[in-house]
């Protein structure tokens, strides 16, 4: 039990920590938080950075993103892959306008847990969505990048259920 707590202590910690750092990734340029408004004009008018934290090293995310096209019907979904986490589990992605097809107004994006390459530690949990999907609803334009800076996570691996000795 205490052995939980000082898990779930350190992940709050972690969690903080990210938080923090993510809100100070300027790169020395002007940055702004505005919320999108995906049904408002075509929302990917500059190019997009989704950034995450994945307390798993070499780990990839997917972002998967939904379009509606020029008559308002939903198209098929497109994905596309992050590059793998640094050894502090950070990971990047981008999307550029020129990725995406011509009458195709992104409708929303989510990243999800893709893959852990360690066999001791590769069962993708749901905190912070990292399954069912972190929602990029909110970003920081980078003035000097032209850039839209998502932020999500942190997402977390856990190890696969124990067996017992006895079968059960």
């Amino acid at each position: 039990m205490a052995s939980f707590r000082v898990n779930i202590s350190l992940l709050l910690f972690l969690s903080w920590v990210f938080i923090a750092s993510a809100a100070d990734v300027g790169y020395g340029s002007k940055s702004t938080f505005e919320k999108p408004e995906l049904n408002k004009g075509k929302f990917l008018t500059s190019l997009i950075g989704i950034q995450g934290l994945v307390l798993r090293k070499r780990a990839v995310a997917r972002i998967k993103c939904t379009c509606v096209d020029e008559y308002e019907y939903e198209t098929a979904p497109f994905s596309f892959l992050s590059g793998a986490t640094d050894p502090e589990g950070y990971f990047f992605a981008t999307l550029s306008p020129y990725e995406v097809e011509e009458n195709c107004k992104i409708k929303e994006c989510r990243a999800f847990l893709e893959l852990s390459p360690l066999g001791t530690c590769e069962v993708p949990t749901d905190v912070n969505k990292g399954i069912s999907g972190g929602l990029l609803s909110s970003y920081r334009f980078l003035d000097e990048k032209k850039m839209k800076l998502f932020t999500v996570g942190p997402f977390f691996y856990t190890s696969g259920p124990k067996s017992t000795s006895n079968g059960y």
